[in-house]
């Protein structure tokens, strides 16, 4: 199916991707299917919306959970990758999944800080026009100093590095089918979603929302990952760190020639220089752009060595409720996933 404005009734996915949540599921679960219940019984989407759970290669009883869930409702299909491979390949094994049956489909976190009453308003923006509807938080007051420091600096620095981004934007948002397979047909492994969607050029809007605190479990984002996420959202999309580089080189070329005017007339002037400190304080110094800069550059080249490769995003080891219709367009599940139903 494809999305069109004003739409009666969509069919709607909400698809969740999770890794070790059992603690929260439970709850998560009665909460996401007493709204869609809610918003089937009010005509707001059709009978035949869902809940797609994509378990990201958890080591607990998160499956276990949702095959459970499944058997219960007609309305709940599980998805189980093989292995752990990242909350945003998760996400995009869950577009892929939903994308062949569907009018919308919702992507949020099982921990369900997202709050889940935007999405009858983010279905609603839908049915007016709006293939894209991004889910923004009102503020960060539940986070913690740090990471509302951080967050609030990464958007900045993606937006310095011209790096199309929602302020204050996750992955919690609704896309049409037809948003999503665009988005789909990006290819590369190290992929930023964020920075994707907005690039789509697809007519977008804005529901706005406070953000819960997590009520169960830990987070799946520690520091280190946010790191790598960061790293990952700048180097995707941005080649201006290299040429900072390149520009931070001109300018030590130019110092050094400002240095050796200096030494020059100094030693035409009878002075001598002790230099001792000046010299092993500039030897330290430049030895650390140098390794910054290496850095940088290595970062890329990484990136580039894991591209060629082609390696898949993820292999799937058991569906449930898995739909059997399909659209027109071609499979594109077939060039990431191995699947073995039973």
């Amino acid at each position: 199916m494809s999305a069109s404005p004003n739409i009666c009734k969509p069919t709607l996915a909400i698809v969740i991707p999770s890794f070790n949540e059992e603690e929260v599921l439970p709850s998560s679960n009665a909460s996401l299917t007493g709204l869609l219940c809610k918003m089937i019984t009010d005509n707001e989407i059709s009978e035949d919306s869902y809940l797609l759970y994509v378990d990201d290669g958890s080591r607990d009883r998160t499956w276990e959970l949702i095959r459970g869930y499944a058997a219960e409702s007609r309305h709940v299909r599980g998805l189980r990758l093989a292995a752990n491979v990242g909350h945003q390949n998760a996400l995009i094994a869950g577009l892929s999944e939903a994308s062949a049956d569907t009018d919308a489909i919702v992507t949020i976190d099982a921990d369900l800080q997202d709050d889940i009453e935007a999405i009858p308003k983010m279905v609603k923006d839908f049915r007016n026009g709006s293939e894209i509807v991004y889910g923004v938080r009102e503020n960060r007051d539940s986070d913690t100093r740090f990471k509302r420091i951080t967050a609030q600096s990464f958007y900045k620095l993606m937006h310095h590095l011209g790096v199309k981004s929602v302020y204050n934007h996750a992955d919690f948002r609704l896309m049409s089918t037809a948003a999503v397979r665009d988005f789909l047909l990006y290819d590369e492994r190290n992929i930023f979603i964020r920075g994707i969607i907005p690039g789509l050029g697809r007519t977008q809007s804005e529901v706005r929302y406070s953000r819960k605190p997590r009520t169960a479990g830990k987070t799946k984002y520690p520091l280190k990952k946010m790191l790598n996420f960061a790293v990952d959202g700048i180097t995707s999309f941005s080649v201006r760190p290299v040429r900072m580089v390149f520009f931070l080189g001109m300018a030590f070329l130019l110092v050094a020639l400002g240095i050796f005017i200096y030494v020059i007339i100094r030693h035409f002037t009878g002075h001598t220089n002790a230099g001792w400190t000046s010299l092993i304080l500039s030897i330290w110094f430049c030895t650390g752009v140098l390794l910054i800069s290496l850095g940088i550059i290595g970062e890329y080249v990484g990136k580039i060595y894991t591209e060629v490769k082609h390696r898949p995003r993820y292999a799937v080891r058991d569906s449930i409720n898995h739909s059997n219709k399909h659209n027109d367009t071609p499979p594109l599940r077939s060039e990431y996933e191995t699947t073995r139903k039973h």
